[in-house]
């Protein structure tokens, strides 16, 4: 059976995130209970609680539950279900940035028929951040240059590059990840970066 590597920019931070949204789901319940207390009485207001508590509940629940890593050639994601993509065979390859207050993730978008996992490479705010190791990415770099997209030799190329700024020592503002990211529209919550401007890029590096 082949290895599972995490591929987690957040890792031992599964407990605190379950801790902070059961407090979340307990607060925002209790205040839904609240109001409706007051409007229809003691009965409606505990079952009401009841359902936002588990809805919500679920909800969280997934999210924290979440986790993606690379098992032999292929990218396996985990929430509520499964789904695994094989990296040499994917018919998507996209990189995509999301923002959420001055918080930028650097995601590469992979996809096989219906199937589709976002494999988090970088999270950047203001001039530092978290990437994923050395390890992990040369193994991704090394996957993606044997695929059958022709998209994949570009982002192998990319990770590449990405780990030899991190060897050469260059600040995070330096290195090919966080450009990319820096120069991604502000204002959009996740938006897919076009392949040829990827491309473009990629061959101005180095």
């Amino acid at each position: 059976m082949a290895e599972r590597i995490p591929l987690s920019l957040v890792e031992g931070a599964t407990r605190r995130r379950g801790c902070a949204a059961a407090a979340v789901v307990v607060v925002f319940a209790a205040a839904v209970g609240g109001v409706v207390g007051l409007i229809a009485g003691r009965l409606p207001a505990l079952i009401a609680a009841g359902v936002v508590a588990v809805l919500f509940g679920v909800l969280f629940w997934g999210s924290t539950r979440r986790s993606v890593w690379l098992e032999g050639d292929s990218v396996v994601a985990r929430t509520f279900g499964q789904r695994s993509v094989d990296l040499r065979r994917a018919d998507r390859l996209e990189l995509v940035v999301t923002d959420m207050r001055g918080t930028r993730t650097v995601g590469l978008l992979v996809g096989e028929g219906r199937r589709t996992v976002n494999v988090s490479l970088a999270v950047y705010a203001g001039t530092g951040g978290r990437e994923l190791g050395i390890l992990v990415l040369r193994r991704l770099a090394d996957i993606l240059a044997g695929s059958e997209n022709t998209a994949g030799l570009v982002f192998s190329q990319l990770l590449v590059a990405q780990l030899r700024a991190e060897a050469k020592g260059e600040p995070a503002p330096d290195r090919p990840l966080y450009r990319l990211a820096s120069v991604a529209p502000t204002g959009r919550l996740a938006q897919r970066l076009k392949p040829e401007a990827v491309t473009r890029f990629v061959a101005s590096l180095d």
